[in-house]
């Protein structure tokens, strides 16, 4: 099994590769996580199933149900400091993702 129940905890700034015209080179990043935007009611696909739904027959498309997984890939949003080109990467499936949080302190206190 993988480790997807690990907590993953990622700086709010990395230093990583460029490829903005400007920089092609390694430079500082603000991270963010990526949240997928509202869904538009003029998509194509959207408006497809709209029409195939409309009259009598009931539900026309399958629903899904068998839900196997329990966590989700985490994708994050990576902007550059100096050109502002933006680029996502996406992590390994947690089930707990933290942005920048202070470690815990795990060890003896006295």
């Amino acid at each position: 099994r993988l480790t997807a129940d690990k907590m993953v905890n990622v700086p709010k700034e990395r230093k990583t590769f460029c490829k903005g015209k400007k920089c092609k080179k390694h430079t500082v990043h603000k991270v963010t996580q990526y949240k997928a935007g509202k869904a538009s009611s003029f998509a194509q696909g959207k408006r497809r199933y709209d029409e195939k739904q409309q009259g009598f027959g009931g539900q026309t498309k399958p629903v899904f149900h068998k839900k196997a997984k329990t966590t989700k890939k985490v994708t994050i949003r990576l902007e550059c400091k100096d050109c502002k080109t933006k680029k996502q990467l996406v992590l390994k499936r947690c089930k707990h993702f933290e942005l920048g949080e202070k470690k815990k302190g795990g060890g003896p206190s006295y």
